[in-house]
């Protein structure tokens, strides 16, 4: 048989996507999933929560952070893509990748997210500290033991992206020495695999009768069990928020009024609007559930600004 024939037999999703414009350069920054830069806002999470977000100290040391957990991302991500290109190739969505497509040759994609990989903790230990320093080291090696074969373990899978979330929200404080308390870890914890399992669910539910639509483990899975999951896991959320709400009741203020307290009512609808998207099976990336629904993104400005009145006693 001719390699013309052997061509024409080849189906449209064993043909690696051709490569997008832009260069090698264009490729690293795609691959390094700049959308999901967003999340690594949670490093101000701590911070906000102590109320010592507005120092310069504080800016500079959190706006560090944030870079420093971009690079680890991006140097998972590359790695990722690297060890994946293979499989990427033969997806219909996932071909399209710059490392699967060849824009960024896989090598490049190694050494690149090898050096990142380095560099970010290293730079912690000199500008940091060595706490931020090690943990930074933890989320590459939890993460790069996901890309190889966590991700195809049940249950750990949901518990490594979850930590993945934690690490993010701790580092601001580790940064800045404030100390985390129980509270602060519970509610973010458990609203981390709240989300988390909630995108789960809704993949679970639009692959139904889609075999290879998505990841295989979620084949795996039964939508009764990841629905449990992400209302244990918002239950635990809201019960964590307003048991640390309500504990500081007693504390003396000088606000206006109990803006602790009352955060409690927009926190439990942010939820219950958030739950409304993971019952229908639509919850997909938190920013973009956040960002697509006016509703949602209205009743977070509120709990925020209700947050920063508590945390400024006004």
């Amino acid at each position: 048989m001719t390699e013309t024939a052997v061509l024409r037999q080849r189906t449209p999703q064993e043909r690696p996507a051709p490569p997008r414009g832009g260069g090698l350069l264009a490729g690293l920054l795609r691959t390094a999933r700049p959308k999901q830069w967003i999340k690594n806002v949670l490093v101000i999470a701590a911070p906000a929560a102590a109320g010592e977000l507005f120092s310069r100290h504080a800016l500079m040391q959190l706006a560090l952070v944030f870079a420093l957990f971009t690079a680890c991302a991006a140097a998972v991500y590359l790695v990722n893509d690297a060890r994946d290109a293979d499989a990427d190739r033969a997806h219909p969505v996932k071909r399209h990748r710059p490392v699967a497509t060849g824009q960024v040759p896989v090598p490049v994609a190694y050494a690149v997210g090898g050096c990142l990989g380095i560099l970010a903790p290293t730079t912690a230990v000199w500008l940091c500290g060595p706490a931020v320093a090690t943990l930074l080291t933890a989320y590459l090696a939890m993460q790069l033991a996901y890309c190889v074969s966590l991700k195809h373990v049940l249950v750990v899978d949901l518990a490594v992206v979850t930590t993945g979330f934690l690490m993010r929200a701790m580092v601001g404080g580790f940064a800045l020495g404030i100390p985390l308390s129980r509270w602060f870890l519970i509610t973010t914890g458990f609203g981390a695999l709240f989300m988390v399992s909630a995108k789960r669910y809704s993949e679970a539910v639009q692959m139904a009768g889609k075999e290879g639509a998505t990841r295989a483990l979620l084949t795996e899975y039964t939508t009764g069990y990841l629905r449990f999951v992400w209302q244990l896991a918002a239950g635990v959320a809201v019960l964590g928020y307003c048991l640390w709400a309500m504990e500081e009741g007693g504390v003396p203020h000088t606000s206006v009024l109990p803006w602790r307290q009352l955060s409690m009512v927009a926190f439990v609808l942010a939820i219950l609007r958030y739950a409304v998207f993971a019952d229908r099976g639509t919850a997909g990336e938190p920013e973009d559930v956040v960002l697509r629904d006016r509703a949602l993104a209205l009743i977070g400005m509120v709990w925020v600004a209700m947050y920063g009145l508590a945390v400024a006693n006004w």
